[in-house]
């Protein structure tokens, strides 16, 4: 009976133990990613406002024009009919 009471004795305080620990590391844990994600949006929204002021506009792709009036041509072929009865 003795050594029952001296284990959950040891549980108890155990459980104490690791809960107290986890107030102080969970919090600190949140507090670092909550940091890390604060800095990579700080630095997104630095870069994009550096690009900003440059003033420069980069283009990759620029479309070939088309000639708008090779369009009809292009259209297909136009057949009349005559309504049968």
């Amino acid at each position: 009976m003795e050594y029952i009471l001296h284990f959950i004795f040891y549980v108890i305080a155990i459980l104490y133990l690791v809960r107290a620990l986890l107030r102080w590391a969970i919090p600190a844990l949140f507090q670092s990613v909550v940091n890390k994600a604060q800095q990579q949006h700080q630095q997104a929204n630095y870069q994009g406002r550096r690009q900003e002021q440059a003033g420069r506009i980069k283009v990759d792709y620029v479309p070939e024009k088309k000639d708008k009036s090779n369009f009809t041509d292009k259209a297909g072929e136009f057949v009349d009919y005559e309504e049968v009865k």
